[in-house]
């Protein structure tokens, strides 16, 4: 097995029970992770529910997918990271509501210049991020969530070149 997400997906297709999600799952992969998030059956409130109650009725119905089914995700892990050579880490989303679960917190090296660092120490010292660490995921995710459109077509534009790079000279 490669470590496209196409081809882990198909697998997972197989794999999967077939009651566990409503459709096809969405698989992420990177260089050291890959994400399994399911859309699960919103469900029944009582009719009128605001937003807040719709909103705990999916994540109580993700907390009981998560119990209910650890035992075989572990399971489904250990073989797909055997195949693929990688973490594996699973979410699940109901109506509006989205949780990962197990998800790889990987250690980056990068080098700061002082101007850098000094952003990363303004969150520490205001209390916005426990470490400078903290402070530079926290930074990464404000950059992804207002920039995610931009980063959407740049994913995009990299898998198109993926799948050139398996149609050329020598590509099984």
């Amino acid at each position: 097995m490669t470590n496209s997400a196409t081809e882990i997906r198909g697998w997972l297709s197989g794999r999967l029970p077939s009651e566990w999600f409503i459709d096809t799952v969405a698989v992420t992969v990177d260089k050291d992770e890959v994400l399994i998030e399911g859309r699960l059956a919103e469900p029944a409130v009582a009719e009128g529910a605001d937003e807040a109650e719709q909103a705990a009725a999916g994540r109580g119905a993700i907390e009981r997918f998560r119990e209910q089914t650890r035992g075989t995700r572990i399971e489904i892990a250990r073989e797909l990271e055997y195949r693929s050579g990688k973490r594996v880490s699973w979410g699940a989303r109901c109506g509006a509501e989205t949780v990962l679960f197990t998800t790889a917190s990987v250690p980056v090296m990068t080098r700061l210049r002082q101007p850098e660092r000094q952003v990363l120490d303004t969150l520490v010292d205001a209390g916005v991020a426990r470490s400078r660490s903290d402070a530079l995921g926290w930074c990464v995710r404000l950059v992804g969530s207002r920039s995610d459109t931009w980063l959407a077509d740049l994913r995009t534009a990299m898998s198109h070149v993926e799948e050139v790079r398996q149609q050329g000279p020598g590509a099984a």
